[in-house]
């Protein structure tokens, strides 16, 4: 990739924008890092390239630049502090309630003050977020490659989740390296016209930080039951289901606890939109324990302590099945129909009593239960960032190096479908 975006002929670049030939000698001694500017604002952001970040700040080959938008101010500073990331830049750009718009536009002139003034060789984004999105366009309008972690998962509907099914498939027009998490994700990126050379099947980096998160040890479980009950992991923020659909959805988590042999926790989303609607529901209610939003230790360990998750979060549905944890999602459509497909995760839709009805299932039906907690994980084998931070030195045409950092010494319990590049 060339600074401007374009692949040169040979399909490699230095650091400082000219092309270096393929060959099979040592690269030119003493090349500059490629500094790369890696763009998140989300905790889901923060999980999924904190890997990344990490790998790159531990090889000579690179300098990575970590900027946050500050979408999840309160989430981010601790926990990138315990995934060991350091940020040089941070934007202020939240505001109470503000309109989708009035951030987009915030964030596009923020990130692009930064591009500007730092200069990047590459910028790398994550996901589906806004903050992803403006920073790929402020990288495009400053004549930066993007490279796109977590690409290539669609809902096929524009608006479902909204605005994320849109975010990715702006970013995907956008990304000239594309590295998306399973081969079904690589196939709808070919099939919408980018050149399968652009595309790698890497893994998803979530699986990469969770082993190595859990391997720390430093997070608590938030149940409190010592045994004999059920643990149910919950979490509520999509906005498509905010208002009466989430209200409904509340009611379902009420009539499980009225069975008296589960106990609930869910970990409140801040947005006032979700408390709005599920304090009143939810308060108070014996068997259901309303926490604050975990700090990611405490809640990989809540996962690792759960036995469901009900979840309308799309990272959850990739988490889940690293551990062997069955996950109902609370959607009507999911961009990864992966775990869906292995068994790992059933797509119920927010009826409170299907959702009522797929639960009882779970709980009461032990080969059911057995069936999904066995069904292996899609979404990747822990390696996913050392492809990814290999596939760019090779681009830039400088030595890969296997950071210690990047993956986990235990391995996660193997399945699906796809395989995974290691060329």
């Amino acid at each position: 990739m060339s600074p401007n975006g374009s692949m040169s002929p040979n399909g490699s670049m230095s650091p400082n924008g000219s092309t270096t030939p393929n060959s099979s000698t040592a690269p030119n001694p003493g090349p500059a890092p490629v500094r790369a500017m890696l763009v998140l604002g989300t905790r889901p952001e923060a999980i999924k390239l904190a890997p990344v970040a990490r790998a790159m700040a531990a090889s000579p080959h690179f300098e990575p630049l970590v900027v946050t938008t500050g979408q999840h101010r309160e989430m981010l500073q601790q926990m990138l502090e315990l995934l060991n990331v350091q940020a040089k830049f941070e934007l202020d750009v939240m505001r109470q309630r503000q309109e989708l718009s009035k951030l987009t536009a915030r964030l596009v002139d923020g990130l692009g003050e930064v591009v500007r003034a730092e200069r990047p060789d590459l910028v790398i984004v994550q996901g589906d977020t806004t903050s992803a999105l403006t920073g790929a366009l402020a990288a495009f309008y400053e004549h930066v490659p993007v490279a796109h972690v977590e690409a290539g998962l669609r809902t096929g509907v524009a608006d479902n989740p909204f605005p994320e099914e849109l975010n990715r498939r702006l970013i995907g027009r956008i990304a000239r390296r594309h590295f998306a998490p399973t081969p079904r994700a690589a196939g709808h990126l070919i099939a919408e016209g980018v050149p399968a050379g652009e595309v790698f099947v890497t893994g998803n980096t979530v699986v990469d930080n969770l082993l190595w998160v859990l391997e720390q040890g430093v997070g608590r479980d938030q149940f409190e039951s010592s045994g004999g009950l059920r643990r149910l992991l919950v979490t509520l923020h999509r906005r498509e289901n905010q208002g009466d659909t989430m209200r409904a959805m509340g009611k379902a988590l009420r009539r499980l606890a009225d069975r008296g042999d589960v106990e609930i926790v869910l970990p409140l989303h801040r947005s006032p939109a979700v408390r709005e609607v599920l304090l009143p529901e939810l308060s108070g209610r014996p068997g259901i324990r309303i926490v604050e939003p975990l700090g990611y230790a405490d809640f990989s360990a809540t996962l690792a302590g759960c036995d469901l998750v009900l979840t309308d979060s799309g990272g959850i549905q990739e988490e889940a099945p690293t551990l062997g944890r069955p996950a109902l999602v609370l959607r009507t459509t999911t961009e990864r129909p992966e775990a869906v497909e292995a068994g790992a995760a059933r797509l119920v839709g927010t009826d409170p009593d299907v959702i009522m009805d797929a639960t009882v299932r779970l709980l009461d039906d032990e080969a059911a239960y057995r069936r999904m907690a066995k069904a292996g994980n899609p979404f990747g084998d822990g390696h996913a960032t050392a492809r990814i931070v290999a596939q760019l030195a090779r681009d830039f045409g400088v030595e890969a190096t296997a950071a210690s950092t990047a993956g986990p010494s235990v391995t996660p319990r193997p399945g699906g479908a796809g395989s995974y590049s290691t060329a």
